[in-house]
């Protein structure tokens, strides 16, 4: 399940944050091996790339990640959206 929302503000500035369920690995961008019961939340505006693998991001944007249950994914996704991408 992955809950995808592009918002788009000012004409020509557009956004992306994505809270998906977290792929046991990424390889080439793809999902390997399923996924598991954790998801993470994906922001491109703060440097994260969806087609690299947890272990591959840089420490603070593993702190963004999560994972998170999905009741806590939900919220970090609002507060985020609400902190750093205010309408």
């Amino acid at each position: 399940m992955t809950a995808d929302t592009t918002v788009r503000g000012e004409p020509g500035q557009f956004w992306t944050v994505a809270l998906r369920r977290q792929p046991v690995r990424l390889v080439g961008g793809e999902p390997e091996g399923g996924y598991t019961d954790a998801y993470e939340l994906i922001c491109g505006d703060c440097g994260d790339n969806p087609e690299l693998d947890y272990l591959d991001v840089a420490p603070e944007v593993q702190q963004v990640r999560g994972p998170y249950p999905l009741p806590a994914g939900v919220t970090a996704y609002v507060r985020h959206v609400k902190r750093y991408h205010p309408s």
